[in-house]
């Protein structure tokens, strides 16, 4: 049996990794939320995930580092980069970096289910160990 895809979701916004990782969690997906892009670098290094889900703006590393950390060190994990404050600069740079979308908060989550669902499959499908 394959393991379920496992999703990291990091925003210093605690509400926002809730309400995100209850979404995907019924999709049947291994979801774990962090508020601190410090310890989510470290949460990264010490176990696989098949996708990283993060806001640009907090306290340490930006989501900006957080994916190209992720991009560098784990290239088949895959990168949705989530903001509140869009600008033409920031959608360039993150998916010029490798990010395989760029989300302007407030969002629909119905958009990002169905993103999540077109990069990782259905819930067993696309869970293998990316690394």
């Amino acid at each position: 049996m394959t393991a379920r895809p496992r999703v990291l979701i990091v925003d210093d916004e605690r509400i926002v990794c809730d309400r995100i990782g209850a979404e995907l969690e019924r999709l049947g997906l291994d979801v774990e939320t962090d508020v601190d892009s410090t310890a989510a670098l470290r949460r990264i290094s010490e176990r696989p995930f098949s996708l990283v889900i993060t806001d640009i703006k907090m306290r340490g590393p930006t989501g900006i580092d957080l994916m190209h950390f992720v991009r560098e060190n784990y290239p088949a994990t895959k990168v949705i980069v989530i903001t509140g404050f869009a600008t033409k600069e920031t959608a360039r740079e993150a998916l010029k970096g490798g990010a395989v979308d760029f989300i302007p908060k407030p969002f629909k989550m119905r958009y990002l289910r169905d993103l999540v669902l077109r990069i990782l499959g259905p819930a067993g499908e696309g869970g293998s160990d990316p690394r």
